[in-house]
């Protein structure tokens, strides 16, 4: 599979995982920093959240690495959660800003 489509459909599966405390995907929210697909298939993914007390703190990490593990062609998945920037309420995207009546 090429690398720009094995992205694509890695990508479209974060957008299926959402924030617990929100009705917007963790994709939209802006928690996603990076999505690199390596050789041989590996995805790595560099995500926050949105504060480091978050009740999901544990769980969300986990769950894209299950569900990106799932995408045929995958080969293996590394999720490193960083706290470096910040994540702030403009990383959102505009759908999600709307979802959440912040325009």
């Amino acid at each position: 599979m090429e690398t720009e489509a094995l992205k694509e459909k890695v990508i479209d599966c974060i957008k299926t995982i959402y924030d617990p405390e929100l009705p917007v995907n963790i994709y939209e929210l802006g928690l996603i920093y990076e999505v690199d697909i390596l050789p041989l298939n590996n995805v790595q993914i560099v995500m926050t959240l949105t504060a480091p007390g978050c009740p999901a703190a544990q769980s969300l990490p986990i769950e894209v690495d299950q569900k990106v593990r799932q995408i045929e062609g995958v080969n293996d998945v590394h999720v490193s959660v960083t706290w470096n920037p910040p994540w702030n309420k403009s990383m959102m995207s505009e759908a999600a800003q709307l979802e959440l009546g912040m325009f």
